[in-house]
């Protein structure tokens, strides 16, 4: 029994590695199945994470500019409690990128209750005015088109000029003040009133620079706009008073009534001359 024994276990020595190798194919099959699942689970996964920390990345991004546009609406409603004038929010959708034309298109209009000549400003100062409408959107001139004219006033003496612009990245320039004003670098700016668009008070700019040509009547005073108007992007559109309602209706119906006279005098001058003839 002994004997056998031991040749039984000298016998299974000798064909271990036999079965060792015959096994091998199968096993080494199994193991790259193995090998190749886990490097696809892997890949799925890496994959997967991938995706999410980009939707989480777009999530961050859109919770910050919600943040910022929230500051940024805090800043503009910050500035219009100061206002005793009724305003409405609205929004830029496009920027005329024509360096001789500084105007912008708003997303309010006519179905809001925006006019032409309704001021515009953001939440530091004036930038600008509307000047065409249409049913759901708006068109705004801003302080710096060459075309744009606010009549202003010096805060701190009351003096009256006028605040012309000069186009893209130029500052304002203030027109027909002598070269003895009482004018000074740092003076604030802010609008007189005149000409019936702007109410009193709205903040314009600040003078940074005052020089005096030889030769001619009038100083060159440079000022810096206090509207952001490369960043703004949500303005204020102040609303009419009941006052200047009242009074725009009662332009309206007076100009409605001279073109309703004009065309019945027209018809009863055709009339009168057919009757001649």
């Amino acid at each position: 029994m002994d004997y056998f024994a031991a040749a039984r276990g000298t016998l299974l020595n000798i064909v271990y590695p036999i079965q060792v190798v015959a096994s091998f194919p199968g096993d080494a099959k199994e193991w790259m199945s193995e090998f190749f699942q886990n490097r696809d689970d892997l890949k799925e996964k890496n994959i997967a994470l991938e995706a999410t920390n980009l939707l989480n990345s777009v999530r961050l991004q859109k919770l910050q500019n919600l943040e910022r546009e929230n500051t940024r609406l805090r800043e503009l409603l910050g500035s219009s409690f100061r206002l005793t004038e009724r305003v409405l929010v609205a929004e830029l959708l496009s920027v005329d990128l024509d360096p001789f034309s500084q105007q912008v298109v708003l997303n309010k209009g006519l179905n809001d209750g925006v006019f032409n000549g309704q001021p515009v400003l953001d939440a530091h100062g004036v930038m600008g005015q509307v000047t065409e409408v249409t049913n759901f959107s708006s068109r705004a001139m801003l302080l710096t088109d060459p075309s744009h004219g606010l009549p202003v006033q010096i805060n701190r003496n009351g003096l009256r000029a006028v605040a012309i612009g000069r186009g893209m990245g130029e500052p304002l320039q203030l027109e027909h003040l002598v070269h003895n004003a009482d004018v000074r670098v740092g003076d604030v700016l802010v609008t007189s009133g005149l000409g019936g668009r702007f109410p009193v008070g709205y903040p314009v700019g600040t003078i940074i620079a005052i020089n005096y040509p030889q030769g001619k009547a009038f100083a060159d005073i440079n000022i810096k706009p206090a509207a952001e108007l490369d960043t703004s992007r949500e303005v204020l559109l102040v609303l009419p008073t009941e006052k200047q309602k009242t009074e725009a209706e009662a332009e309206e119906n007076a100009a409605i009534e001279a073109d309703s006279d004009a065309t019945e005098k027209t018809e009863n001058e055709s009339t009168s001359a057919e009757n001649l003839n």
